[in-house]
């Protein structure tokens, strides 16, 4: 189970502030873009012919290696370049918003050669995307964390141990184990790591008031300088953790409640709005776990059944879009009100 903090009040009860986790992220299962399962974007009798995806801009300038998709993630077909010069012969060409956005790139030249297709693709939240009132009517297929999107993928999902342990691995998913005692009784409390701290944040907001009440260890560019490990390692010695988005909004579920997730750790999310928090209630609720290993186990017994993808950016991402696009060959649509889409 998580610890939700929703719209009207922390709770009006201790049970109604705690969601089943299941429910808080069962959008993914009900959408998973496993590699071994069939592509949301269904195709049609031979549509399935070999293609190139010209990556136009590396997202945030990280080159690297193109990755073998494969080799990697079973997906046949696909031939990756970065080469501008291929452009004429691309079937598709996958564009990252944020250079576009920036003037750090330019749109592909126009007229674009026939049929070839234009995939936007964008992980960052309505609040920090700019400019899409520039690009309606250019692009042909969405990608991004939304459900809707027409390419789907999270920043991570659950996969139902139902599968075999080697099918969970064949699915690169890192299984998730059940709460021991010992786990139950860490001696850390709280966590929070952020990096980018404005006042003018909801989740600085909601951490100046519910600091009132316990406390919190924060690390980050404000804190604490994190530890030479990971995030998951620093969060295993902690019981909560604070899996706080920089704006919230539809779908919005970052690596942050993975990070969690995999360390063992109760996640305490902020819901869409926060409006009329009780946040001494929320305090009052967290103290009592600490207390009751019988309660906190009830947050942690879900993890039995299920393992953690986190998918790898942007290999995942690129070969996931080439998949899509062998699979809608010889159809190309028109992505219209992107802005309205996007922000809804």
């Amino acid at each position: 189970m998580a610890v939700r903090i929703s719209q009207r009040r922390v709770c009006s009860s201790v049970c109604v502030a705690t969601v089943v986790f299941l429910l808080l992220v069962g959008v993914c299962l009900l959408y998973l873009p496993d590699p071994l399962a069939p592509d949301r974007l269904v195709s049609l009798p031979g549509e399935n012919s070999p293609v190139t995806l010209l990556i136009w801009t590396h997202p945030f300038g990280q080159y690297g290696e193109l990755p073998d998709c494969l080799e990697l993630f079973q997906i046949d077909g696909c031939t990756l370049t970065d080469d501008a010069l291929r452009y004429p012969q691309a079937d598709a060409v996958i564009i990252h918003h944020r250079e576009i956005a920036t003037g750090y790139a330019d749109l592909p030249p126009e007229p674009r050669p026939p049929a070839q297709k234009w995939i936007w693709m964008n992980f960052e939240s309505p609040t920090h995307t700019r400019g899409l009132w520039r690009l309606e009517g250019v692009f042909n297929l969405t990608m991004s964390y939304r459900t809707d999107s027409d390419i789907f993928l999270p920043y991570g999902y659950l996969v139902p141990r139902a599968r075999t342990e080697g099918a969970l691995q064949k699915s690169f998913a890192q299984p998730l184990r059940g709460p021991h005692s010992s786990k139950l009784l860490r001696s850390r409390f709280v966590a929070w790591v952020i990096s980018n701290w404005s006042e003018s944040q909801a989740r600085v907001t909601f951490y100046n008031q519910l600091s009132q009440y316990i406390h919190i260890d924060v690390f980050g560019g404000a804190g604490w300088p994190l530890p030479t490990d990971s995030v998951v390692q620093l969060v295993k010695r902690y019981l909560f953790y604070l899996a706080l988005e920089n704006s919230q909004h539809t779908d919005y579920i970052t690596e942050k409640l993975w990070n969690a997730v995999l360390a063992g750790a109760v996640p305490v999310v902020l819901g869409p709005s926060r409006q009329n928090y009780e946040l001494e209630e929320l305090a009052q609720y967290l103290l009592m776990l600490r207390r009751s290993p019988a309660q906190m186990r009830r947050h942690l017994d879900w993890r039995r059944s299920y393992g953690v993808r986190q998918p790898t950016f942007f290999n995942e991402h690129y070969c996931t879009a080439c998949r899509a696009v062998r699979r809608t060959t010889g159809r190309t649509n028109v992505v219209r009100d992107l802005t309205r889409w996007f922000y809804s």
